[in-house]
Parts: C-alpha cells; sequence; structure tokens
C-alpha cells in the first residue's frame, strides 16, 4: 500500500474527509475508490458513495477477498444510513464470515455491530441482544466501540433499563472522546438526552404529567395497575395482559382506567370503543360482549363491575390504576417517532420497521403530508419522506420494540 493511501486511511479514520479526497481524489484504482467512497459517505454524498464502492469490490481481484469484504461492510453502513433496509444481509453476513476467516477482527467486529444497529432499528430487540452478547467489542477502535455502545444504550432504552443505558451512554461518551470526532461526540450527546426528555405522561386520578424513562421504569417496577397506551398492555408488576391485537378491549380498559375508582357511563364506553354516536340495542349487546371478554382477559389483576349507570374498574388487593400515555398523542405518531430522527425513509423501509403493509405506511404517509407534518423528495422508488426535527418530540417509547416481561 502506497504512502498516499495510507495518509487517506489514516485521515478517514479520524472523520477528516476532505484531507483523505485531496490524497486520492484523482486516482481510480481499487483502494483509492474504496477511500473515495467512504470519504464521499463522511462529506453525505450516499448515492456517491455507494457507487464508488461496488466499483471498488468489483475491481479487486479474487486474491483480494478481505479487501473486498471491507467495500460490502461500507456499503451496508451507508444503507444502515440511508435507511435502505432493503440492503441484502446475506451479504453482510457473508463479508463478516470472510473477514473473521483472515483474521481481520476489527472489521469483523464492526460489521457484527451493523447487523445490530439494523435488528435494533426494525425492533428486533431479542436477535440484537442476542448477537450483542456474542460480540467482543475489545478489537474496535474507538470510533466503532463508540457506534457499538450505541446500540447497547438503544436496546436498554427500549427495554426501559435506564442504569444499563446510563452506564453504556457513558462509555460511548469515553469512546468518542479518545475518538476526537466532532460529530461523533454530538450524536453521543445527542443520544443521552434522551434519558432526561419527557418519555410518557401519567394520568392518574384525572391529572396529568410527563414521566421520563427513569420514572416509567420505577412505575412498571411497581405494583400498580397500568394500562400502557405506549405498547396496548396492561400490567401489574411482572404480570403483563397484551391488548395490541384487541383494540377495543384496550379501549374500554383505558377509559375505565382513567375514570377510576368511579364508573363510566355506557354511552362514554360506546363512544371510545365503538365511536358509536347513536347507541341501539345492537351496540349494546356488544358492549355487554366486550365487557365480558375484558373481564376473562383481567382477570387476574382486577374485576369490572357493573353499576347502575356504566361499569368501573377495580384493581385486586386495593392497587392504585394509572394510565400511561404517549406525550404527544395524534394519529400516526409510531410514523412520526420514526421520522424525527432526521433521516429521510423510503415507505418500504417504514413498512419493514412498524412490521405493517406497505399500502398501509404509505396511506398514512399520505395524509400526513397533507396535514403539513412530512415531506418528500424523488418520485417512484427514490421517493424519500422526512420531516423536520422536532425539538421536544419524545420517541422512546413509540419505537418499535416490546416493554420487558420482567
Amino acid at each position: 500500500m502506497d504512502s498516499l493511501i495510507t495518509a487517506a486511511a489514516q485521515a478517514l479514520a479520524v472523520g477528516d474527509a476532505v484531507g483523505a479526497m485531496k490524497r486520492v481524489a484523482l486516482r481510480d484504482d481499487p483502494p483509492a475508490l474504496a477511500l473515495r467512497g467512504i470519504a464521499m459517505a463522511q462529506l453525505g454524498d450516499l448515492t456517491r458513495a455507494k457507487a464508488l464502492l461496488k466499483s471498488a469490490a468489483q475491481a479487486f481481484g479474487p486474491r483480494e477477498a478481505v479487501a473486498r469484504a471491507r467495500c460490502i461492510v461500507a456499503e451496508a453502513e451507508i444503507a444502515l444510513v440511508s435507511r435502505d433496509l432493503t440492503w441484502p444481509e446475506k451479504a453482510l453476513e457473508g463479508a463478516r464470515l470472510a473477514l473473521e476467516r483472515r483474521g481481520d477482527r476489527v472489521n469483523a467486529a464492526h460489521a457484527r455491530n451493523l447487523q445490530i444497529r439494523r435488528l435494533l432499528l426494525i425492533g428486533h430487540l431479542d436477535a440484537a441482544e442476542k448477537l450483542l452478547a456474542d460480540l467482543d467489542p475489545s478489537p474496535l477502535p474507538p470510533a466503532a466501540r463508540a457506534g457499538h455502545e450505541l446500540a447497547v444504550a438503544g436496546v436498554a432504552i427500549r427495554r426501559v433499563r435506564t442504569e444499563p443505558a446510563r452506564a453504556a451512554l457513558a462509555r460511548a461518551t469515553e469512546a468518542a472522546r479518545k475518538a476526537d470526532i466532532p460529530a461523533l461526540a454530538v450524536e453521543v450527546c445527542d443520544a443521552a438526552k434522551v434519558l432526561e426528555a419527557p418519555a410518557a405522561r401519567l394520568i392518574d386520578d384525572g391529572r396529568e404529567r410527563l414521566l421520563q424513562l427513569g420514572e416509567v421504569e420505577a412505575l412498571l417496577a411497581s405494583d400498580t395497575l397500568v394500562i400502557d397506551a405506549c405498547r396496548n398492555v396492561v400490567r401489574a408488576g411482572s404480570e403483563i395482559v397484551p391488548l395490541a391485537s384487541r383494540p377495543v378491549l384496550f379501549a374500554l380498559a383505558r377509559t375505565l382506567a382513567e375514570a377510576a375508582p368511579s364508573d363510566v357511563i355506557r354511552s362514554i364506553l360506546l363512544a371510545r370503543a365503538f365511536r358509536a354516536r347513536h347507541a341501539d340495542e345492537s351496540h349494546r349487546a356488544r358492549l355487554r360482549v366486550e365487557i365480558g371478554r375484558l373481564r376473562g382477559a383481567l382477570a387476574n389483576l382486577a374485576e369490572v363491575k357493573a353499576t347502575s349507570h356504566g361499569f368501573a374498574l377495580m384493581p385486586h388487593d386495593g392497587r392504585k390504576v394509572v394510565v400511561l400515555a404517549p406525550p404527544v398523542e395524534e394519529e400516526h405518531a409510531f410514523l412520526l417517532a420514526l421520522l424525527a430522527d432526521g433521516e429521510s425513509w423510503s415507505s418500504t423501509a417504514l413498512a419493514i420497521a412498524l412490521s405493517l403493509s406497505s399500502r398501509t405506511v404509505q396511506r398514512a404517509l399520505d395524509a400526513l403530508e397533507a396535514a403539513g407534518k412530512v415531506q418528500f423528495f424523488g418520485n417512484g422508488r427514490a421517493r424519500r419522506w422526512m420531516m423536520p426535527p422536532v425539538v421536544g418530540f419524545p420517541t422512546t417509547l413509540l419505537l418499535p420494540g416490546p416493554l420487558p416481561s420482567e
């Protein structure tokens, strides 16, 4: 490797993309193409970066498997940053195995880290945690180590575990300091702000207040009966009743909990659960059926008692009942939570991250665009959706991933 290639690689390692380009901008040999691609990625031109890396991977000979694998890993990182979630995962795994077989532990660990970050982005927390447990981060240089610790913190935050998240963010801060890359330091600092931002809204006896993530963790660990509107579950301590697939039952449970210990008249329950403006006998019959189903679902946690005017929620053992709601409740909040990261997303990537159909996501995006809450650029398959960063818009409990079961 000649001196210019070495100097360009060293410049990229400390985030000096312009310095790297000065050394290899006029060269078209495979190593120079790869370095130019990485430099263009650092400068923000991801389309050009992807083309350069693809050209470099094709130009490397059959005996240069390590160099080709490194190009594939760089392509995968660009796909992740550009939210191209359709990029082939098997290619990244093949590159990681090739690097591992040839003793390049640093780039193999970086490839594994990219796999973890992708799983985290689409909410596959169990798979991400399994890969984290198998990954030894010690070979990673400071910049990559900071990214790894951010992934660890991301899993902890989505699991609502504040202490592990703080510890991981502290390690990420130290790694970013050692890397001495300003953009990375800013990214870590922004991630740490999540722990201090409002994460949910507590509705208790008709009063509301915002909670930070640590307060949410303490509430979920208590014996309080929590109607969790962030994940559509009802829980008390370690016992959880999932109602995400039963929206009518959850709407009834939330309405009863907001009024507890008082009862709720039937007309309000009909309006909240069925959106019925004028109740008739069929609505009242359906309400009786759904209340019976709710009694069965919550049998271990609470009793739903009939009163002269409607129904009341009575927790067992005199437990307190509260509602945990997102700080900002509006239609399509889950889409806004993903778009709030400031990146541009395709509708396909959003559908993958939210486990929804592309048609459902597209209809929601069209509605948000008509309301002026999101914007797009490009046409056809190149269309990307984004929104300006909204200061104070809390997304922690809206991001993909289940709440802890214990």
